[in-house]
């Protein structure tokens, strides 16, 4: 009998990082509902105890990891845990990130800093939690978070955010290109969604800025999960690489 697109999902080991709000929370609660076993990831483990109950209550598995995307023994940590609790991990959703937007002449560099540790070493180092289990096992599926502004420069406020999103990108297409084993990659990236990430900015003007555009634009954290789920729900032999999505009144 042919497998239905259900059964690519259902029973599924999925790590989903950046849980406890917005476009993580609400991956893990369409992959939770489509049958996948779901990892949760956030440094507000409160806010991960509330949805693992959520969850659990609606007939789901899953579990909570209190981590930290930055450190890497957090990710190594995060890995062995759901290995310890599912057996194995097919999906990593690789979803936190910050978004501390202003002009570089405002010279934060301590926001650059961990705008690249999130964003950027962050995605490496859960690609390389997952990474051997998946190659052992001969199957799995990476899907990177990214944005919009990883296609084009957000200037005036966002160029560091858009480099790291950029390199998103490269690292997504390079492991693409290089993996193998029955591993497929997809990046996912979203214009002007519903989450906390637009709150991210410590610079007056560039807060104003991107609250006015976001409540201009906007779209439901949803419409990300439905993209995730998309790419995962495919036969195995089947790599959906790239997914980008905007709200229709987005010009960016």
């Amino acid at each position: 009998m042919t497998a239905t697109i259900q059964d690519n999902i259902a029973g599924k080991v999925a790590i989903v990082t950046g849980a406890s709000s917005g476009l993580g929370e609400s991956t893990a609660r369409h992959l939770a509902a489509r049958g996948a076993k779901v990892v949760l990831a956030t440094r507000r483990t409160d806010r991960l105890d509330r949805l693992v109950a959520e969850i659990r209550e609606s007939g789901g598995d899953a579990i909570a990891v209190a981590t930290d995307v930055s450190k890497r023994a957090d990710l190594e940590k995060l890995a062995a845990s759901a290995i310890e609790a599912f057996g194995r991990i097919d999906v990593l959703v690789n979803n936190a990130g910050v978004m501390p937007l202003s002009p570089i002449e405002k010279l934060k560099v301590d926001e650059w800093d961990r705008t690249i540790d999130v964003n950027i070493k962050g995605v490496l180092y859960g690609i390389a939690a997952v990474l051997p289990s998946m190659t052992a096992q001969g199957s799995g599926h990476i899907i990177n978070i990214a944005s919009v502004a990883g296609l084009k420069v957000f200037t005036p406020i966002g160029t560091v955010y858009s480099a790291t999103k950029f390199a998103v990108r490269a690292i997504s297409e390079g492991l693409r290109a290089e993996i193998g084993h029955g591993i497929r990659v997809t990046i996912v990236s979203p214009g002007a969604v519903e989450s906390e990430l637009q709150l991210g900015s410590t610079d007056p003007e560039s807060a104003a800025g991107v609250k006015a555009f976001y409540d201009a634009n906007q779209i439901p954290a949803d419409s990300v999960a439905r993209a995730v789920v998309y790419a995962v729900e495919q036969p195995a032999n089947v790599d959906i690489n790239e997914i980008v999505l905007r709200p229709v009144t987005q010009d960016f």
